[in-house]
């Protein structure tokens, strides 16, 4: 969170300045939502036959996060599919602003799959979409999120960002770790159309995160993220990449900074 910079204090007097300017809930997904699980599911379920294991460990109900790996644009297709219940997740706002015929199907159909339009980056772009993660959580809904923050681009799995824990710790929702495998070969970075490859999907077992201590402390959002994040690699296999996903600092100066000073991220 950029308040958090300041202090935690800071950040609750920021929250209540501020509180009617968090944007509302975002709607739960309606009857088109359900009619294209409906037709979608059975169809990847006879082409791509995923294997999907620990369904069970979902709550029915109930604010619920599921914290997964990112390997590929398809995981936000796949997690939705392969969950017990409506998910929902954030999207990059273009694919809600186009225009024309190719503009109202990306709308229609990012919206008919869980997806909320959100703007991507730092600062308040960043605290925007917490704030909206919140929303759905605070809703009872299924929210779906990647820690790492982008999609793997070499198949390691990088270090989470706090915002994850964050939101857990803040709302109170069961956090649900999510491993996939091999979603990256159905559509790797550069494929314009989907392949045909064997997929897993691996929902683990439900994670407290309440002994790590409150929302405030960032020492208890960096250990609630951390155990997050080994319950990922317990389940997806991957190689750990002991990093952040992101373009290192450039100057020598900023390098020694972070190594002395790290920031949290989120």
């Amino acid at each position: 969170m950029p308040t958090a910079a300041y202090g935690w204090p800071y950040a609750r007097l920021v929250s209540e300045i501020e509180a009617e300017a968090v944007p509302a809930a975002p709607k739960r997904p309606g009857p088109l939502y359900t009619i294209v699980r409906g037709i979608l599911r059975p169809l990847v379920a006879i082409v791509y036959r995923p294997k999907i294991t620990g369904r069970e460990h979902v709550p029915r109900r109930g604010p619920v996060i599921l914290a997964s790996n990112h390997l590929s644009f398809i995981d936000s297709i796949v997690i939705p599919l392969a969950a017990p219940r409506p998910v929902q997740f954030l999207a990059k706002s273009h694919y809600f602003t186009g225009k024309g015929l190719k503009g109202w199907v990306s709308r229609t159909f990012f919206g008919s799959i869980g997806a909320v339009s959100v703007e991507r980056g730092a600062g308040s772009q960043a605290q925007e979409a917490l704030d909206l993660g919140r929303r759905i959580l605070e809703g009872g809904n299924a929210f779906a999120l990647y820690p790492e923050g982008t999609r793997s681009l070499d198949g390691r799995l990088y270090k989470g960002r706090t915002g994850v824990a964050w939101l857990a710790l803040t709302t109170g929702a069961t956090v649900v770790p999510v491993g996939l495998v091999g979603t990256q070969e159905i559509q790797p970075v550069g494929a314009r159309f989907p392949r045909i490859r064997p997929v897993q999907v691996r929902f683990g077992e439900p994670l407290d995160l309440s002994v790590h201590g409150s929302a405030e402390s960032g020492k208890a959002r960096r250990a609630a993220t951390d155990e997050i994040m080994a319950a990922i690699h317990a389940l997806s296999g991957q190689e750990l990449a002991g990093r952040y996903n992101e373009t290192p600092p450039q100057s020598a100066i900023a390098r020694i900074a972070d190594r002395v000073v790290p920031r949290e991220r989120v």
